[in-house]
């Protein structure tokens, strides 16, 4: 929707507002939920919202459209909670490609990797919205007391809780652009031509390997935890070399990730989680619904 009118010259008021924000929107709703289609029907439930606001009564549009956003973006949280209840294995984020300019701002890159959307799914919804309004888009607690109707004493107090229950959750010396490209080569490596030794010296003891076939694709039913265990999975299958697979580093929620193809159609996207220069998450998404945004890229912005 974007797209379209922001070639048209002629953009009234509201439209060019939402037009100027509308990355940062996307963004927000996408931190939330994990899914970039939701966040387009929360950005489409907030543009009707939008357009039957009042202009002369906003003091400050950002503001705003960023509490309409949240409030349809926590709406459709509950609803979505219901659905991952019913998903058939492991629940994975639906992951974008990123432009490379995204890793430079450490803090964006961050928020939308898969490790820590992980980590969100692990809050409550409002204690989710608090978290990303206060630590990513720096909203002030009056600012997000109107997003999420809560008094400014009470955010004060939720954002304390979330911000301790993920430094618990979030990866521990978490590692740089450069070992995580060292780790993906590894798994390269391994799906090209079957080598699993580099791959062994990048995997943590604990490591858990998840795949994302959401019922349509082949997928592990359950997470795989261990270095003997994912060693094994991968010697066995996970990644069955194949003639007709090619594997390429790409961006991936901010950071390198990899995107196989197999007959040159997408077949997945693996993300990992590094901390201290091991593997200590791999995150293999299958599921053919979640795999629509990963050949073009995706602006994420805050």
């Amino acid at each position: 929707m974007g797209m379209d009118l922001a070639r048209d010259s002629r953009m009234d008021p509201a439209t060019e507002a939402f037009v100027a924000h509308r990355n940062l929107l996307f963004t927000l709703a996408y931190e939330l939920l994990g899914s970039a289609a939701d966040a387009e029907d929360v950005l489409q439930e907030s543009w009707l919202r939008w357009m039957g606001v009042d202009l002369g009564q906003v003091l400050d549009q950002r503001a705003y459209l960023v509490r309409i956003a949240t409030r349809q973006a926590l709406k459709r949280l509950r609803t979505l909670g219901r659905r991952k209840e019913s998903y058939v294995g492991p629940w994975l984020p639906e992951p974008l490609l990123t432009a490379p300019d995204v890793a430079e701002d450490v803090e964006l890159a961050d928020s939308v990797s898969m490790a820590m959307l992980l980590v969100l799914e692990t809050l409550q919804p409002t204690e989710r919205a608090v978290f990303v309004l206060r630590e990513v888009f720096g909203l002030d607690y009056e600012e997000i007391a109107g997003a999420v109707g809560k008094s400014p004493a009470a955010v004060r107090q939720i954002a304390h809780r979330a911000r301790a229950h993920v430094a618990a959750r979030r990866p521990r010396g978490p590692g740089s652009p450069a070992e995580h490209r060292a780790a993906l080569r590894a798994f390269q490596r391994a799906v090209e031509t079957g080598d699993l030794q580099s791959l062994l010296d990048v995997l943590a003891p604990d490591v858990v390997a998840l795949s994302d076939g959401g019922g349509i694709r082949h997928a592990l039913l359950r997470p795989v935890v261990g270095i003997d265990n994912v060693a094994r999975l991968l010697a066995v299958g996970w990644w069955k070399r194949d003639a007709h697979r090619s594997v390429e580093l790409v961006q991936i929620n901010g950071g390198p990730g990899l995107l196989v193809r197999v007959d040159g159609q997408v077949d997945g996207v693996v993300a990992v989680r590094v901390e201290n220069g091991y593997v200590t998450g791999a995150y293999h998404v299958r599921n053919p619904e979640k795999l629509s945004r990963v050949e073009r890229e995706t602006a994420v912005t805050r």
